[in-house]
């Protein structure tokens, strides 16, 4: 099993998060076995991905270490744009970086469609021509107002303005796109942090729950 994995058995009207199949339920101490369906153990898919191997998207990670490796919630993020090799496009304060490593753990949002086929061929040029402008040499950097959401953002806007579509506000963005993934992180993180200290998470279901 993946180092960190998380299972959820459901048992005793409760989701029951560990990292090994329990034998018994923690709450009642009843047998697993024979126990029905919804007691079978399942894996939880991880929010987080290998970056380098997510061709054409937006990546989200802590500015420093990984979400699974102390991360707080409240430390900065740092985000890239990958081309079709997982080469991550990034910007600070040093200018544009074109990192091969370092982002293995990662949020991932695709940013090719299927009505985009025809950007497949020229997405690396486009992000290379873009990444070389005056707007991104190093002395241009601005922790709060030109930084490494500044840049991945306009190259987004570029790549829809040449699709003749609207381009995206940084709010509009963030809401539709990168909050939905970061909750999903969020709770994950949660439950690794629980389970690095306890061997069992037991989280009472909602009402309307109890009973599916």
């Amino acid at each position: 099993m993946a180092e960190g994995a998380i299972l959820r058995v459901r048992h005793c009207s409760a989701d029951i998060f560990c990292r090994r199949p329990p034998s018994h339920c923690p709450a009642c101490g009843h047998p697993l076995r024979g126990a029905g369906l919804l007691a079978a153990p399942v894996r939880l898919p991880s929010p987080f991905c290998q970056g380098h191997r997510q061709p054409r998207a937006f990546l989200l990670r802590p500015t420093a270490g990984t979400f699974l490796g102390g991360y707080d919630g409240k430390s900065d993020l740092h985000v890239g744009i990958t081309n079709t090799n997982g080469v991550v496009y990034n910007y600070n304060e040093e200018g544009i970086h074109r990192a091969e490593t370092g982002w293995e753990q990662c949020i991932s949002i695709p940013l090719v469609q299927p009505d985009m086929f025809g950007f497949l061929q020229q997405w690396d040029k486009l992000l290379e021509e873009f990444s070389v402008g005056e707007a991104w040499l190093p002395h241009r950097y601005e922790e709060h107002d030109h930084n490494c959401y500044t840049y991945a953002l306009a190259f987004i806007n570029s790549v829809l303005t040449a699709q003749g579509k609207q381009q995206m506000s940084k709010s509009e963005f963030t809401e539709k796109f990168v909050i939905p993934q970061t909750k999903k992180a969020s709770k994950y993180i949660t439950l690794h942090q629980e389970l690095t200290v306890n061997d069992f998470y037991i989280v009472p279901l909602p009402d309307q729950e109890k009973q599916c």
